[in-house]
Protein backbone atom coordinates (compact mmCIF):
# COMPACT_ATOMS: atom_id res chain seq x y z
CA UNK A 1 0.00 0.00 0.00
CA UNK A 2 1.19 2.98 -0.86
CA UNK A 3 1.74 6.08 1.67
CA UNK A 4 -0.42 9.17 0.73
CA UNK A 5 1.65 11.90 -1.11
CA UNK A 6 3.14 14.69 0.66
CA UNK A 7 4.34 18.05 0.20
CA UNK A 8 7.85 18.29 0.08
CA UNK A 9 9.79 21.12 1.97
CA UNK A 10 11.22 22.45 -1.62
CA UNK A 11 7.72 23.43 -2.88
CA UNK A 12 6.26 24.82 0.94
CA UNK A 13 9.99 27.43 0.23
CA UNK A 14 8.85 28.04 -3.67
CA UNK A 15 4.91 28.57 -2.63
CA UNK A 16 4.87 32.58 -1.90
CA UNK A 17 7.22 33.49 -4.60
CA UNK A 18 4.64 31.79 -7.39
CA UNK A 19 1.73 33.07 -5.49
CA UNK A 20 3.46 36.63 -6.28
CA UNK A 21 4.15 35.41 -10.19
CA UNK A 22 0.56 34.19 -10.24
CA UNK A 23 1.35 30.65 -10.88
CA UNK A 24 -1.52 28.21 -10.09
CA UNK A 25 -0.88 26.13 -6.88
CA UNK A 26 -1.56 22.31 -6.91
CA UNK A 27 -2.39 20.84 -4.04
CA UNK A 28 -1.46 17.10 -3.74
CA UNK A 29 -2.31 14.56 -1.08
CA UNK A 30 -4.31 15.29 2.07
CA UNK A 31 -4.99 18.97 0.97
CA UNK A 32 -6.24 17.57 -1.99
CA UNK A 33 -8.71 15.42 -0.16
CA UNK A 34 -9.54 17.93 2.00
CA UNK A 35 -10.47 20.07 -0.37
CA UNK A 36 -12.96 17.66 -2.17
CA UNK A 37 -14.44 16.89 0.86
CA UNK A 38 -15.32 20.27 1.08
CA UNK A 39 -17.01 21.33 -1.59
CA UNK A 40 -19.08 18.12 -1.42
CA UNK A 41 -20.25 19.22 1.94
CA UNK A 42 -21.27 22.53 0.32
CA UNK A 43 -23.26 20.90 -2.14
CA UNK A 44 -25.40 19.12 -0.30
CA UNK A 45 -25.99 22.06 1.97
CA UNK A 46 -27.14 23.56 -1.41
CA UNK A 47 -29.61 20.76 -1.69
CA UNK A 48 -30.50 20.72 1.36
CA UNK A 49 -31.62 24.58 1.43
CA UNK A 50 -32.72 24.45 -1.96
CA UNK A 51 -35.27 21.82 -0.91
CA UNK A 52 -36.22 24.11 2.25
CA UNK A 53 -36.83 26.99 -0.07
CA UNK A 54 -39.40 25.26 -2.16
CA UNK A 55 -41.36 23.48 0.94
CA UNK A 56 -42.02 27.11 1.87
CA UNK A 57 -42.61 28.00 -1.59
CA UNK A 58 -45.03 25.75 -1.60
CA UNK A 59 -46.58 26.16 2.14
CA UNK A 60 -46.87 29.89 1.36
CA UNK A 61 -49.00 29.01 -2.44
CA UNK A 62 -51.10 26.95 -0.28
CA UNK A 63 -51.34 29.60 2.57
CA UNK A 64 -52.38 32.48 -0.22
CA UNK A 65 -55.10 30.34 -2.03
CA UNK A 66 -58.91 31.34 -0.83
CA UNK A 67 -60.80 29.00 1.50
CA UNK A 68 -63.73 27.64 1.14
CA UNK A 69 -65.84 31.16 1.79
CA UNK A 70 -63.62 32.63 -1.08
CA UNK A 71 -61.87 34.58 1.52
CA UNK A 72 -58.09 34.90 2.15
CA UNK A 73 -56.65 33.73 5.33
CA UNK A 74 -54.42 35.84 7.95
CA UNK A 75 -51.00 35.47 7.30
CA UNK A 76 -51.09 35.59 3.78
CA UNK A 77 -49.82 38.21 1.48
CA UNK A 78 -52.39 39.24 0.11
CA UNK A 79 -54.17 39.22 2.94
CA UNK A 80 -51.93 41.65 4.71
CA UNK A 81 -52.52 43.91 2.04
CA UNK A 82 -56.03 44.24 2.13
CA UNK A 83 -56.70 43.76 5.64
CA UNK A 84 -53.79 46.28 6.58
CA UNK A 85 -53.33 48.74 3.58
CA UNK A 86 -55.13 52.19 4.78
CA UNK A 87 -57.26 54.27 2.19
CA UNK A 88 -56.38 57.83 1.99
CA UNK A 89 -58.67 60.06 3.40
CA UNK A 90 -61.24 62.46 2.20
CA UNK A 91 -62.11 65.73 2.93
CA UNK A 92 -64.96 68.50 1.62
CA UNK A 93 -63.49 71.90 0.39
CA UNK A 94 -63.04 72.97 4.32
CA UNK A 95 -61.29 69.91 5.29
CA UNK A 96 -64.16 68.42 7.14
CA UNK A 97 -63.45 64.72 7.09
CA UNK A 98 -66.06 62.82 5.55
CA UNK A 99 -64.32 59.25 4.71
CA UNK A 100 -61.31 58.07 6.58
CA UNK A 101 -60.11 54.00 8.65
CA UNK A 102 -60.76 52.85 11.68
CA UNK A 103 -58.71 49.85 13.30
CA UNK A 104 -60.43 47.15 14.18
CA UNK A 105 -60.06 43.22 14.85
CA UNK A 106 -61.79 40.35 13.13
CA UNK A 107 -62.45 36.71 14.92
CA UNK A 108 -60.93 33.69 13.32
CA UNK A 109 -60.71 29.92 14.65
CA UNK A 110 -58.20 26.59 14.00
CA UNK A 111 -61.07 24.51 13.92
CA UNK A 112 -58.50 21.99 14.43
CA UNK A 113 -57.86 22.87 17.80
CA UNK A 114 -61.78 23.36 18.79
CA UNK A 115 -62.64 20.55 21.49
CA UNK A 116 -66.00 21.02 21.84
CA UNK A 117 -67.80 22.82 18.47
CA UNK A 118 -71.00 22.85 20.16
CA UNK A 119 -70.15 24.71 23.51
CA UNK A 120 -67.79 27.37 21.78
CA UNK A 121 -70.77 28.08 19.16
CA UNK A 122 -73.21 28.48 21.83
CA UNK A 123 -70.41 31.20 23.89
CA UNK A 124 -70.21 33.10 20.60
CA UNK A 125 -73.20 33.41 20.13
CA UNK A 126 -74.07 34.49 23.79
CA UNK A 127 -71.24 37.48 23.15
CA UNK A 128 -72.58 38.29 19.65
CA UNK A 129 -76.34 37.41 19.20
CA UNK A 130 -75.76 38.30 15.44
CA UNK A 131 -74.10 35.16 14.46
CA UNK A 132 -75.57 32.08 13.74
CA UNK A 133 -75.59 29.23 16.19
CA UNK A 134 -75.99 26.44 13.37
CA UNK A 135 -73.65 28.03 10.94
CA UNK A 136 -70.69 28.77 13.78
CA UNK A 137 -71.01 25.02 14.66
CA UNK A 138 -70.99 23.72 10.84
CA UNK A 139 -67.53 26.02 10.80
CA UNK A 140 -65.78 24.73 13.95
CA UNK A 141 -66.08 21.19 12.74
CA UNK A 142 -65.29 21.77 9.30
CA UNK A 143 -61.67 20.62 10.64
CA UNK A 144 -60.12 23.34 8.38
CA UNK A 145 -56.98 25.42 10.03
CA UNK A 146 -58.74 28.80 9.51
CA UNK A 147 -62.49 29.78 9.34
CA UNK A 148 -63.92 33.43 9.62
CA UNK A 149 -66.10 33.80 12.76
CA UNK A 150 -66.39 37.69 12.44
CA UNK A 151 -65.27 40.87 11.49
CA UNK A 152 -64.82 44.13 12.84
CA UNK A 153 -65.87 43.25 16.43
CA UNK A 154 -66.20 45.91 18.48
CA UNK A 155 -64.02 46.36 21.52
CA UNK A 156 -65.96 44.66 24.32
CA UNK A 157 -66.73 42.09 22.01
CA UNK A 158 -63.09 41.25 21.84
CA UNK A 159 -63.12 41.75 25.18
CA UNK A 160 -65.71 39.03 26.08
CA UNK A 161 -63.96 36.57 23.81
CA UNK A 162 -60.57 37.06 25.34
CA UNK A 163 -61.91 36.00 28.66
CA UNK A 164 -63.05 32.86 26.80
CA UNK A 165 -59.75 31.74 27.00
CA UNK A 166 -60.64 29.12 24.15
CA UNK A 167 -57.61 27.46 22.51
CA UNK A 168 -57.95 28.23 18.74
CA UNK A 169 -59.51 31.33 18.69
CA UNK A 170 -57.68 34.23 17.33
CA UNK A 171 -57.75 38.01 16.00
CA UNK A 172 -56.40 39.35 12.88
CA UNK A 173 -55.87 43.33 13.27
CA UNK A 174 -57.73 45.00 9.93
CA UNK A 175 -58.34 48.55 8.75
CA UNK A 176 -62.78 49.41 8.33
CA UNK A 177 -63.38 52.30 6.01
CA UNK A 178 -65.75 54.74 7.91
CA UNK A 179 -67.98 57.48 7.06
CA UNK A 180 -68.88 59.95 9.82
CA UNK A 181 -71.45 61.85 7.90
CA UNK A 182 -73.17 58.63 7.30
CA UNK A 183 -75.96 58.72 4.76
CA UNK A 184 -75.34 62.80 3.92
CA UNK A 185 -72.63 61.91 1.16
CA UNK A 186 -73.60 58.26 -0.09
CA UNK A 187 -74.10 58.97 -3.41
CA UNK A 188 -70.93 61.29 -4.18
CA UNK A 189 -68.85 59.09 -2.02
CA UNK A 190 -69.79 55.14 -2.99
CA UNK A 191 -68.52 52.72 -0.64
CA UNK A 192 -66.07 49.91 -0.05
CA UNK A 193 -66.50 45.87 -0.31
CA UNK A 194 -65.23 43.99 2.90
CA UNK A 195 -61.26 43.78 2.05
CA UNK A 196 -61.38 47.94 1.40
CA UNK A 197 -61.94 48.12 -2.40
CA UNK A 198 -63.44 50.76 -3.57
CA UNK A 199 -66.68 49.20 -5.54
CA UNK A 200 -69.30 52.97 -6.06
CA UNK A 201 -68.59 56.27 -5.78
CA UNK A 202 -65.35 58.07 -6.21
CA UNK A 203 -64.37 55.11 -3.24
CA UNK A 204 -64.46 53.26 -7.17
CA UNK A 205 -63.48 55.96 -9.39
CA UNK A 206 -60.23 57.14 -7.23
CA UNK A 207 -59.42 53.64 -5.85
CA UNK A 208 -55.92 53.77 -6.92
CA UNK A 209 -55.43 57.28 -5.35
CA UNK A 210 -57.11 56.03 -2.20
CA UNK A 211 -54.35 53.13 -1.84
CA UNK A 212 -51.67 54.75 -2.50
CA UNK A 213 -52.85 58.18 -0.18
CA UNK A 214 -50.99 60.26 -2.66
CA UNK A 215 -50.75 64.02 -2.35
CA UNK A 216 -52.24 63.80 0.83
CA UNK A 217 -56.03 63.61 1.66
CA UNK A 218 -58.74 63.87 -1.40
CA UNK A 219 -59.88 67.69 -1.62
CA UNK A 220 -63.57 67.50 -2.63
CA UNK A 221 -65.49 70.71 -4.00
CA UNK A 222 -68.38 69.99 -1.71
CA UNK A 223 -69.31 72.52 1.18
CA UNK A 224 -71.06 69.90 3.64
CA UNK A 225 -72.86 72.96 5.15
CA UNK A 226 -74.66 73.37 2.14
CA UNK A 227 -74.82 69.82 1.43
CA UNK A 228 -76.73 69.84 4.72
CA UNK A 229 -79.39 72.58 3.79
CA UNK A 230 -79.42 71.14 0.51
CA UNK A 231 -80.82 67.57 1.58
CA UNK A 232 -83.00 69.21 4.57
CA UNK A 233 -85.01 71.11 1.94
CA UNK A 234 -85.44 68.18 -0.11
CA UNK A 235 -86.71 66.03 2.50
CA UNK A 236 -89.08 68.35 3.09
CA UNK A 237 -90.03 68.78 0.20
CA UNK A 238 -90.48 65.10 -0.60
CA UNK A 239 -92.44 64.68 2.35
CA UNK A 240 -94.98 67.48 2.15
CA UNK A 241 -95.75 66.77 -1.52
CA UNK A 242 -95.16 62.66 -1.15
CA UNK A 243 -93.12 62.43 -4.06
CA UNK A 244 -91.23 59.14 -4.89
CA UNK A 245 -87.76 60.86 -4.88
CA UNK A 246 -85.85 64.06 -4.69
CA UNK A 247 -82.82 65.36 -6.23
CA UNK A 248 -80.95 68.70 -6.12
CA UNK A 249 -77.30 69.94 -7.12
CA UNK A 250 -75.82 73.53 -6.34
CA UNK A 251 -72.95 73.93 -9.20
CA UNK A 252 -70.43 77.03 -9.13
CA UNK A 253 -71.61 78.61 -12.25
CA UNK A 254 -67.56 79.12 -13.47
CA UNK A 255 -65.66 76.48 -12.13
CA UNK A 256 -68.38 73.47 -12.49
CA UNK A 257 -67.09 72.72 -9.34
CA UNK A 258 -70.05 70.75 -7.17
CA UNK A 259 -71.14 72.51 -4.29
CA UNK A 260 -73.73 70.07 -3.00
CA UNK A 261 -75.70 67.00 -4.94
CA UNK A 262 -78.48 65.49 -3.21
CA UNK A 263 -80.27 62.14 -4.52
CA UNK A 264 -83.50 60.89 -2.31
CA UNK A 265 -83.78 58.41 -0.64
CA UNK A 266 -79.98 57.70 0.27
CA UNK A 267 -78.55 54.99 2.39
CA UNK A 268 -75.95 55.20 4.84
CA UNK A 269 -72.57 53.94 3.44
CA UNK A 270 -71.17 52.64 6.67
CA UNK A 271 -73.69 49.62 5.80
CA UNK A 272 -74.45 49.89 2.27
CA UNK A 273 -74.98 46.33 1.95
CA UNK A 274 -79.05 46.71 3.23
CA UNK A 275 -79.68 49.62 0.32
CA UNK A 276 -82.35 48.98 -1.60
CA UNK A 277 -81.57 49.46 -4.99
CA UNK A 278 -83.70 53.11 -4.96
CA UNK A 279 -82.05 54.35 -2.50
CA UNK A 280 -78.39 53.53 -4.39
CA UNK A 281 -79.96 54.75 -7.51
CA UNK A 282 -78.62 58.44 -8.26
CA UNK A 283 -81.07 60.71 -9.86
CA UNK A 284 -78.49 63.62 -10.10
CA UNK A 285 -76.10 61.43 -12.38
CA UNK A 286 -77.07 58.03 -13.38
CA UNK A 287 -80.77 58.95 -13.72
CA UNK A 288 -82.10 60.62 -17.44
CA UNK A 289 -85.33 62.17 -17.93
CA UNK A 290 -86.93 64.31 -20.64
CA UNK A 291 -87.20 67.47 -18.13
CA UNK A 292 -89.39 69.70 -20.31
CA UNK A 293 -89.77 73.05 -20.29
CA UNK A 294 -86.59 73.77 -18.65
CA UNK A 295 -85.27 72.75 -22.15
CA UNK A 296 -86.51 76.41 -23.33
CA UNK A 297 -83.74 77.98 -21.93
CA UNK A 298 -81.44 76.52 -24.22
CA UNK A 299 -83.94 76.85 -27.43
CA UNK A 300 -83.86 80.53 -26.76
CA UNK A 301 -80.14 80.91 -26.16
CA UNK A 302 -79.45 79.30 -29.80
CA UNK A 303 -81.51 81.02 -31.14
CA UNK A 304 -80.35 84.32 -30.10
CA UNK A 305 -77.05 83.54 -30.84
CA UNK A 306 -77.57 82.40 -34.41
CA UNK A 307 -79.20 85.15 -35.20
CA UNK A 308 -82.67 83.40 -36.02
CA UNK A 309 -84.32 85.59 -34.05
CA UNK A 310 -83.39 88.69 -31.91
CA UNK A 311 -85.36 90.35 -28.27
CA UNK A 312 -87.81 92.38 -30.97
CA UNK A 313 -88.65 89.17 -32.63
CA UNK A 314 -91.38 86.44 -31.78
CA UNK A 315 -93.58 83.97 -33.75
CA UNK A 316 -97.28 83.12 -34.12
CA UNK A 317 -98.82 80.96 -31.40
CA UNK A 318 -102.29 81.35 -31.98
CA UNK A 319 -103.02 77.65 -33.57
CA UNK A 320 -100.96 74.12 -32.68
CA UNK A 321 -98.86 72.27 -34.58
CA UNK A 322 -100.19 69.46 -36.28
CA UNK A 323 -97.31 67.06 -38.15
CA UNK A 324 -97.99 64.15 -39.00
CA UNK A 325 -99.79 61.97 -36.18
CA UNK A 326 -98.54 64.23 -33.63
CA UNK A 327 -99.96 67.94 -31.93
CA UNK A 328 -97.66 70.31 -30.19
CA UNK A 329 -99.77 72.71 -28.61
CA UNK A 330 -99.51 75.35 -25.61
CA UNK A 331 -100.31 74.10 -21.99
CA UNK A 332 -101.47 77.85 -20.62
CA UNK A 333 -102.29 79.11 -24.53
CA UNK A 334 -102.65 82.75 -25.41
CA UNK A 335 -103.71 81.95 -29.34
CA UNK A 336 -102.06 85.26 -30.76
CA UNK A 337 -98.61 86.15 -31.64
CA UNK A 338 -96.14 85.84 -29.11
CA UNK A 339 -92.64 87.98 -28.49
CA UNK A 340 -89.79 85.75 -28.02
CA UNK A 341 -89.56 86.82 -23.92
CA UNK A 342 -93.42 86.24 -23.41
CA UNK A 343 -92.24 82.96 -25.33
CA UNK A 344 -89.64 82.26 -22.38
CA UNK A 345 -92.15 83.48 -19.60
CA UNK A 346 -95.37 81.83 -21.00
CA UNK A 347 -92.96 78.83 -21.76
CA UNK A 348 -95.52 78.06 -25.65
CA UNK A 349 -94.01 75.20 -26.69
CA UNK A 350 -95.45 76.40 -30.08
CA UNK A 351 -93.20 79.28 -30.31
CA UNK A 352 -89.96 77.02 -29.14
CA UNK A 353 -90.88 74.71 -31.80
CA UNK A 354 -91.01 76.82 -34.12
CA UNK A 355 -87.91 79.01 -33.13
CA UNK A 356 -86.00 75.56 -33.19
CA UNK A 357 -87.37 74.73 -36.54
CA UNK A 358 -85.64 78.14 -38.19
CA UNK A 359 -82.42 77.35 -36.56
CA UNK A 360 -82.92 74.35 -38.29
CA UNK A 361 -81.93 70.44 -37.40
CA UNK A 362 -78.17 70.43 -38.41
CA UNK A 363 -77.52 73.05 -35.81
CA UNK A 364 -79.77 72.58 -32.96
CA UNK A 365 -78.07 69.14 -32.55
CA UNK A 366 -74.19 70.55 -33.24
CA UNK A 367 -75.42 73.57 -29.98
CA UNK A 368 -76.43 70.80 -27.72
CA UNK A 369 -73.47 68.59 -28.32
CA UNK A 370 -70.96 71.57 -27.64
CA UNK A 371 -73.41 72.07 -24.51
CA UNK A 372 -72.58 68.29 -23.79
CA UNK A 373 -76.32 67.27 -23.80
CA UNK A 374 -75.51 64.17 -26.55
CA UNK A 375 -72.80 62.50 -24.77
CA UNK A 376 -72.27 60.87 -21.48
CA UNK A 377 -70.89 63.71 -18.93
CA UNK A 378 -66.68 63.31 -18.32
CA UNK A 379 -67.63 63.01 -14.43
CA UNK A 380 -65.62 61.05 -11.40
CA UNK A 381 -68.35 59.20 -10.75
CA UNK A 382 -68.76 55.36 -12.25
CA UNK A 383 -72.61 55.80 -12.08
CA UNK A 384 -73.00 58.52 -14.64
CA UNK A 385 -75.84 57.73 -17.42
CA UNK A 386 -75.92 58.33 -20.99
CA UNK A 387 -78.21 61.01 -22.68
CA UNK A 388 -81.07 59.26 -24.97
CA UNK A 389 -81.32 61.05 -27.66
CA UNK A 390 -83.57 60.95 -31.09
CA UNK A 391 -82.16 58.02 -33.41
CA UNK A 392 -82.91 58.68 -36.23
CA UNK A 393 -83.30 62.76 -35.45
CA UNK A 394 -85.98 64.48 -37.91
CA UNK A 395 -87.66 67.72 -37.94
CA UNK A 396 -90.56 66.28 -35.38
CA UNK A 397 -87.82 65.83 -33.22
CA UNK A 398 -86.36 68.90 -33.30
CA UNK A 399 -89.72 70.44 -32.78
CA UNK A 400 -90.07 68.47 -29.47
CA UNK A 401 -86.94 68.62 -28.16
CA UNK A 402 -87.05 72.05 -28.24
CA UNK A 403 -89.40 72.41 -25.62
CA UNK A 404 -87.48 69.28 -23.77
CA UNK A 405 -89.56 66.07 -25.05
CA UNK A 406 -88.06 63.27 -27.10
CA UNK A 407 -84.35 64.27 -25.48
CA UNK A 408 -83.38 62.17 -22.49
CA UNK A 409 -80.27 64.09 -19.88
CA UNK A 410 -79.34 63.67 -16.56
CA UNK A 411 -80.37 66.96 -14.06
CA UNK A 412 -76.52 67.13 -13.67
CA UNK A 413 -76.00 67.79 -17.47
CA UNK A 414 -79.11 70.32 -17.53
CA UNK A 415 -77.14 72.27 -14.75
CA UNK A 416 -73.72 72.11 -16.51
CA UNK A 417 -75.43 73.15 -19.81
CA UNK A 418 -77.46 76.10 -17.40
CA UNK A 419 -73.97 77.30 -15.97
CA UNK A 420 -72.64 78.13 -19.82
CA UNK A 421 -75.78 79.82 -20.47
CA UNK A 422 -75.57 82.66 -17.43
CA UNK A 423 -71.87 83.12 -16.53
CA UNK A 424 -71.18 84.84 -19.62
CA UNK A 425 -71.23 82.04 -22.16
CA UNK A 426 -68.45 79.27 -21.59
CA UNK A 427 -68.81 75.43 -20.16
CA UNK A 428 -66.92 74.56 -17.91
CA UNK A 429 -66.32 70.49 -16.90
CA UNK A 430 -67.95 69.90 -13.85
CA UNK A 431 -66.35 68.39 -10.77
CA UNK A 432 -66.23 67.02 -7.36
CA UNK A 433 -63.01 67.62 -6.75
CA UNK A 434 -62.28 70.68 -5.55
CA UNK A 435 -59.79 72.99 -7.98
CA UNK A 436 -57.10 75.20 -7.39
CA UNK A 437 -56.76 77.13 -10.22
CA UNK A 438 -59.44 78.68 -13.05
CA UNK A 439 -60.10 75.16 -15.70
CA UNK A 440 -60.46 75.15 -18.77
CA UNK A 441 -63.81 76.31 -20.20
CA UNK A 442 -65.28 76.21 -24.05
CA UNK A 443 -66.95 79.42 -24.94
CA UNK A 444 -70.82 78.51 -26.29
CA UNK A 445 -72.54 81.19 -26.64
CA UNK A 446 -71.90 84.88 -27.05
CA UNK A 447 -71.13 87.42 -23.88
CA UNK A 448 -74.21 89.38 -25.27
CA UNK A 449 -76.61 86.14 -25.85
CA UNK A 450 -75.68 85.52 -22.11
CA UNK A 451 -76.64 88.90 -20.88
CA UNK A 452 -80.00 88.40 -22.36
CA UNK A 453 -80.56 84.73 -21.08
CA UNK A 454 -79.92 86.13 -17.58
CA UNK A 455 -82.85 89.15 -18.42
CA UNK A 456 -85.31 86.11 -19.17
CA UNK A 457 -84.55 83.67 -16.74
CA UNK A 458 -85.12 86.45 -14.39
CA UNK A 459 -88.58 87.48 -16.03
CA UNK A 460 -89.62 83.96 -14.91
CA UNK A 461 -89.19 84.18 -12.12
CA UNK A 462 -89.80 88.15 -11.31
CA UNK A 463 -93.70 87.64 -13.29
CA UNK A 464 -93.73 84.04 -14.64
CA UNK A 465 -94.23 80.41 -13.53
CA UNK A 466 -91.37 80.68 -11.10
CA UNK A 467 -92.40 83.42 -8.82
CA UNK A 468 -92.43 81.08 -5.68
CA UNK A 469 -88.42 80.40 -6.26
CA UNK A 470 -88.12 84.59 -5.69
CA UNK A 471 -85.81 85.06 -2.85
CA UNK A 472 -85.73 88.48 -1.30
CA UNK A 473 -82.11 90.59 -1.31
CA UNK A 474 -80.89 87.67 -4.26
CA UNK A 475 -81.99 88.37 -7.32
CA UNK A 476 -83.20 84.56 -8.50
CA UNK A 477 -83.70 83.78 -12.63
CA UNK A 478 -84.66 80.65 -13.30
CA UNK A 479 -86.71 78.41 -15.35
CA UNK A 480 -89.80 75.70 -14.70
CA UNK A 481 -89.94 72.37 -16.42
CA UNK A 482 -92.80 69.59 -16.08
CA UNK A 483 -92.90 66.72 -17.83
CA UNK A 484 -94.52 62.86 -18.38
CA UNK A 485 -92.27 60.17 -17.09
CA UNK A 486 -91.67 58.07 -20.62
CA UNK A 487 -93.48 54.57 -19.86
CA UNK A 488 -93.42 51.67 -22.20
CA UNK A 489 -93.13 53.29 -25.71
CA UNK A 490 -95.20 56.23 -24.77
CA UNK A 491 -95.98 58.18 -21.32
CA UNK A 492 -97.54 58.39 -17.90
CA UNK A 493 -99.64 61.25 -17.80
CA UNK A 494 -100.01 61.10 -13.34
CA UNK A 495 -96.38 60.11 -13.57
CA UNK A 496 -94.44 63.92 -13.57
CA UNK A 497 -91.19 64.74 -13.16
CA UNK A 498 -91.13 68.64 -11.83
CA UNK A 499 -88.35 70.59 -11.69
CA UNK A 500 -86.45 73.70 -11.54
CA UNK A 501 -83.16 75.10 -12.49
CA UNK A 502 -82.55 78.76 -11.08
CA UNK A 503 -79.28 80.73 -11.17
CA UNK A 504 -77.85 83.34 -8.46
CA UNK A 505 -77.72 86.59 -7.97
CA UNK A 506 -78.82 86.71 -11.59
CA UNK A 507 -76.81 90.30 -12.33
CA UNK A 508 -73.58 88.00 -12.07
CA UNK A 509 -74.36 84.67 -11.46
CA UNK A 510 -72.19 82.60 -9.27
CA UNK A 511 -74.41 79.48 -8.33
CA UNK A 512 -76.38 76.88 -10.36
CA UNK A 513 -79.24 75.77 -8.13
CA UNK A 514 -81.55 72.78 -9.75
CA UNK A 515 -84.10 70.82 -7.72
CA UNK A 516 -86.15 68.00 -8.90
CA UNK A 517 -89.35 66.24 -7.72
CA UNK A 518 -90.65 62.69 -8.81
CA UNK A 519 -93.52 62.04 -9.22
CA UNK A 520 -94.72 65.04 -7.00
CA UNK A 521 -98.80 65.09 -5.92
CA UNK A 522 -101.19 67.98 -5.97
CA UNK A 523 -102.30 68.68 -2.27
CA UNK A 524 -104.08 71.13 -0.66
CA UNK A 525 -101.52 74.16 -0.73
CA UNK A 526 -101.05 73.63 -4.74
CA UNK A 527 -104.53 73.94 -5.01
CA UNK A 528 -104.24 70.12 -6.28
CA UNK A 529 -101.73 70.94 -8.81
CA UNK A 530 -98.93 68.98 -9.53
CA UNK A 531 -96.37 71.68 -11.81
CA UNK A 532 -93.16 72.35 -11.29
CA UNK A 533 -94.13 76.42 -10.28
CA UNK A 534 -96.12 75.19 -7.37
CA UNK A 535 -93.56 72.40 -6.03
CA UNK A 536 -89.99 72.40 -7.48
CA UNK A 537 -89.55 76.49 -7.82
CA UNK A 538 -90.34 77.20 -4.51
CA UNK A 539 -88.25 74.38 -3.32
CA UNK A 540 -85.72 75.51 -5.33
CA UNK A 541 -86.07 79.28 -3.49
CA UNK A 542 -85.89 77.46 -0.25
CA UNK A 543 -82.63 76.04 -1.29
CA UNK A 544 -81.14 79.55 -1.96
CA UNK A 545 -82.51 81.43 0.59
CA UNK A 546 -80.39 78.39 3.09
CA UNK A 547 -77.29 78.02 1.00
CA UNK A 548 -76.90 81.51 -0.16
CA UNK A 549 -75.72 82.82 3.87
CA UNK A 550 -73.11 80.30 3.88
CA UNK A 551 -71.74 80.62 0.51
CA UNK A 552 -70.81 84.45 1.74
CA UNK A 553 -73.58 85.69 -1.09
CA UNK A 554 -74.49 89.36 0.46
CA UNK A 555 -78.28 90.06 -0.28
CA UNK A 556 -79.22 93.32 -2.25
CA UNK A 557 -82.44 95.08 -1.16
CA UNK A 558 -82.34 97.27 -4.31
CA UNK A 559 -85.23 97.71 -6.73
CA UNK A 560 -84.92 95.80 -9.56
CA UNK A 561 -83.39 96.80 -12.42
CA UNK A 562 -85.17 99.37 -15.24
CA UNK A 563 -84.56 96.80 -17.90
CA UNK A 564 -86.47 94.24 -16.07
CA UNK A 565 -89.39 96.31 -15.24
CA UNK A 566 -89.75 97.77 -18.87
CA UNK A 567 -89.66 93.53 -19.97
CA UNK A 568 -92.15 93.25 -17.72
CA UNK A 569 -94.40 95.78 -18.64
CA UNK A 570 -93.78 95.24 -21.99
CA UNK A 571 -95.29 91.30 -21.26
CA UNK A 572 -98.43 92.55 -19.24
CA UNK A 573 -99.52 94.34 -22.44
CA UNK A 574 -98.85 91.72 -24.52
CA UNK A 575 -97.03 94.23 -26.98
CA UNK A 576 -93.52 93.60 -29.20
CA UNK A 577 -90.27 94.23 -26.84
CA UNK A 578 -88.34 97.01 -28.71
CA UNK A 579 -85.48 96.75 -26.34
CA UNK A 580 -83.78 94.94 -23.54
Amino acid sequence: MQPPPSLDLETVQEMPERRRAGEPIKLVGIGEQALRKGRARLALTGVVFGLAFAVLAVRLGDLAWPNGDGEARPGTAAAAISDTLERGDIVDRNGTLVASNLSTVSLYADARLIDDAAAVAAKLVRIMPDLDEAAMRARLTSGRAFVWIKRNLTPAEQFAVNRLGIPGLDFQEAQRRIYPQGPLLAHVLGFTDIDNGGIAGLERSLDTRLRTRRDGPVELSIDLRVQHAVRDVLAASMARYKALGAAGLVLDATTGEVVSMVSLPDFDPNDAGTASDDARFNRITLGVYELGSVFKAFTVAMALDTGTVDMRGGYDATHPIKVARFTIRDDHPKARWLSVPEIFKYSSNIGAAKMAMDVGTPRVRQFLARLGMLTRPDFELPETGAPLAPSPWRDINTMTVAFGHGLAVSPLQLASGMSALVNGGTLARPTLIKQKTQPRADRVISKRTSRAMRGLLRLVVADGTGKQADVPGYLVGGKTGTAEKAKHGGYARKALISSFVAAFPIKQPRYVVYALLDEPRGIEETHGFRSAGWNAAPTAGRIIARIAPLLGVRPEFAPPPESEGRMAVAMQKGTKLASF
